[in-house]
């Protein structure tokens, strides 16, 4: 259908409510004044909701790569040890980052699809004592798995090492909590769960990860903690640069929404929409992919059916029913297709998909019963 939006069904960006473009259209705050100091003081206070954290927050106009670029310079200096975990694309781009700015880096790598085990980070701190801090992401949206974090934080603090999360697909879907779990760098960005548009990223930053700040001399100046920190305490709260205005005026309408909502209701509606669509995957006889499914409430992957392309799959999709999904990425490409079911997602946009799905796989020959995959999914509706 012609000039008709695109359906997202992405690991991100995701569907923006209309009250975010709104705001995002609304006439700009100055950001020397104190209509975004108010502007800045909201985002900041809804982030720390988000997260429960309640430690100083630096908002980046940047893609969430900018966060995890901040987390790094922050914290290090050239030649440190650091861990990084990875269990896929966004893990390995943690890797790539470390060894930019000069660090030593111990990697314990996951085949794609699993998750990360606490046990092994244990062995990897204590096979190596001069390790100085742990990076590893919460969601994994290339592979749709979600590490458990609270039981690696716990190793991790055990061993008095810093704990870096990427939490950027995670945060406003899944459980986080930035203190009470310990971790003392925790990267979010606007795009995901929140139901923002591109463009803003942000950090939680501890007490002990300010304290590696002081000593770390890696080369910053748009990243660094300190212009951010000091310009969040002037009089009118400021960012340090010409901040994307427009689109904090957006996030802070997703921050609003989602107050509104109530975060057990947020997070229960993830759990419902993973539900849905693992059913409905289930329905039509296609195999899941990864490990601790129960986890993984943001992206679904889904192995692909012999002699079917992912490629076919997700451009037909998008080509007949302007639904756009992600294919495989790195070493599943061709492997997997990845579902996303996270930010302002609904039940209704879960059965729309299913009977979209159903039509293009007969369409590329599997053999399916149409109506299948919509049922499994409306029963997870009618369960209690």
């Amino acid at each position: 259908m012609p000039n008709r939006p695109e359906i997202l069904m992405t690991p991100g960006p995701t569907p923006v409510p209309p009250a975010v473009l709104i705001a995002q259209s609304e006439p700009l705050v100055y950001h020397r004044g104190p209509g975004f100091g108010a502007l800045l003081t909201e985002v900041i206070d809804g982030i720390r909701w988000q997260a429960n954290a309640s430690g100083d927050v630096a908002v980046y106009t940047s893609s969430g790569t900018g966060g995890m670029e901040g987390s790094v310079a922050n914290i290090v200096s050239a030649g440190d040890k650091v861990l990084v975990v990875s269990v896929g694309y966004f893990g390995d781009r943690y890797k790539t980052i470390c060894e930019r700015f000069g660090l030593d880096v111990t990697f314990l790598g996951y085949n794609w699809g699993q998750v990360a085990k606490p046990e092994d980070v244990a062995k990897a701190l204590d096979d190596n004592p001069g390790i100085k801090a742990v990076f590893i992401q919460h969601s994994e949206t290339s592979t749709g798995v979600c590490n458990d974090i609270e039981p690696i934080a716990r190793v991790v603090k055990e061993r008095d090492r810093l704990f870096v999360v990427d939490a950027i697909s995670s945060v406003g879907a899944v459980e986080l909590d930035v203190d009470g779990w310990g971790i003392d760098v925790c990267v979010g960005g606007s795009q995901k769960a929140l139901g923002a548009t591109p463009g803003v990223a942000f950090i939680t930053i501890s007490e002990k990860a300010w304290e590696a700040h002081r000593n770390s001399n890696a080369p910053r100046f748009y990243f660094d903690w300190t212009a951010y920190k000091d310009a969040a305490e002037r009089k009118n709260p400021e960012s340090p640069w010409t901040p994307a205005i427009s689109v904090l005026q957006g996030f802070a309408a997703a921050i609003r929404m989602a107050r509104e909502e109530g975060l057990d209701n947020i997070l229960a509606r993830h759990r419902l929409l993973s539900k849905m669509v693992k059913a409905g995957v289930r329905g039509i006889d296609l195999p899941l992919f990864g490990e601790n499914l129960e986890r993984s409430l943001i992206v679904t992957a889904v192995k692909v059916p012999d002699g079917i392309s992912d490629e076919a799959i997700v451009a037909k999709l998008r080509s007949r029913f302007g639904i756009v999904t992600g294919p495989g990425q790195g070493p599943l490409k061709g492997k997997i297709f990845r579902i996303g079911h996270l930010g302002w997602v609904d039940p209704l946009d879960v059965l729309r998909f299913f009977g979209a799905l159903e039509v293009v796989l007969a369409e590329l020959g599997y053999p399916l019963k149409l109506g299948s995959g919509v049922a499994a999914a409306q029963e997870v509706l009618l369960q209690p």
